[in-house]
């Protein structure tokens, strides 16, 4: 067994001294190894430096360019269209609360007027804005009341939110859409989007109960059971639940 030798030890018998000169040998050739290696990855990043600088460079360049886009364009855009966003949207909110001139107010909103603009220029001027993404709401309930299904789903479609209730709002739209157009196994998938999409008291009783009415057109009552038995146990308090014990005993 080798054993550790202290600096300036002097084998005491050939056997001991070929044993200390292999290990000093075996030890020499790590440290040359190591040499080697080190003295190849410096030459390795010699010769591509200007490449790795340059790659470096073009990152630091991309960082900033961003910074800078979203500091000095992106902002302002989100301001502007912002901006512009408040007069359609007023339109919009009194169409939904006025029964009177609903059309009107609605068609306002969607295209503006007095060099304003509505939603659809809202969403064409500034993509990719918060504002825009929006518009592409109101614009998609827009058609949506104004029975322009085909419309209303194109734009719902296209509206991207994880806000427990607007998210949840755009799919039962679709699925309202869809089940004007008859095409309730479509309707239904969406109601269940809307479901899933997040569970509260104002949007999930509304979407059960519309899923479980297609689900019965459908025949499927297995299926329209478990949404009213869900407004019976988890939403009793809703409008909802007003007559779903009748619902009950009409699928079972």
């Amino acid at each position: 067994m080798a054993t550790y030798k202290k600096r300036g030890y002097k084998p005491k018998n050939k056997a001991e001294e070929i044993e200390l000169d292999e290990q000093n040998s075996t030890t020499a050739e790590v440290f040359s190894s190591l040499d080697e290696g080190a003295s190849k990855t410096e030459q390795w990043f010699t010769k591509n430096q200007n490449y790795i600088l340059g790659l470096i460079g073009l990152v630091a360049i991309g960082v900033l360019g961003y910074l800078a886009y979203n500091q000095y364009v992106q902002k302002p855009k989100e301001a502007s269209a912002a901006n512009e966003l408040y007069y359609p949207q007023q339109y919009f909110e009194q169409a939904m609360a006025e029964g009177a001139a609903k059309d009107s107010l609605l068609n306002l909103a969607l295209s503006g007027a007095e060099g304003k603009f509505g939603f659809l220029d809202i969403i064409e001027e500034y993509p990719a804005t918060k504002a825009a993404n929006l518009a592409t709401y109101s614009a998609g309930m827009s058609f949506l009341n104004l029975q322009n299904y085909k419309e209303a789903i194109e734009y719902l479609e296209d509206f991207n939110s994880d806000d427990a209730v607007l998210g949840a709002l755009a799919k039962g739209g679709i699925g309202d859409a869809f089940s004007q157009l008859d095409q309730k196994e479509d309707a239904l998938d969406y109601y269940e989007k809307a479901i899933a999409h997040d569970t509260n008291g104002f949007t999930t009783p509304r979407f059960l109960y519309k899923a479980g009415i297609i689900a019965m057109e459908l025949g499927y009552a297995d299926r329209a059971a478990t949404y009213f038995e869900r407004i019976q146990d988890e939403f009793k308090d809703s409008k909802e639940a007003n007559n779903i014990e009748a619902l009950l005993g009409m699928v079972k």
